[in-house]
């Protein structure tokens, strides 16, 4: 299976799984529902902008349309925090990263 149709499945469970159509997730990512359609039959591929946005609107970390990393469920209060928590560390740059450590480990220690 190419890389592009594990995307484009991948963006299909998590866009229903929000209870998103293709036209709402479309708007929401300022592409056509057309091009989402092609995206997630794994006929064309998004642009990194694109993924970026795909994963802030659908609250997954970007490596979860790639099908590797963490497996992110729907279910569940704590789940989507720590979904939304994972999406955050994961646009921190080194310096950021290492700060954000400190004060969680400042946080439960």
């Amino acid at each position: 299976m190419s890389l592009a149709v594990i995307f484009g499945t991948n963006l299909r469970h998590h866009r229903k799984a929000k209870h998103l159509t293709q036209a709402e997730l479309a708007e929401k990512v300022a592409l056509s529902p057309e091009m989402i359609s092609k995206i997630e039959r794994g006929i064309a591929s998004p642009s990194f902008a694109t993924i970026e946005k795909l994963s802030e609107i659908l609250a997954v970390p970007e490596v979860v349309f790639f099908g590797v990393g963490l497996i992110v469920t729907t279910d569940g209060e704590r789940t989507r925090i720590l979904s939304k928590i994972q999406t955050r560390l994961s646009r921190l740059n080194e310096d950021q990263l290492v700060r954000a450590d400190r004060m969680l480990s400042a946080l439960t220690d």
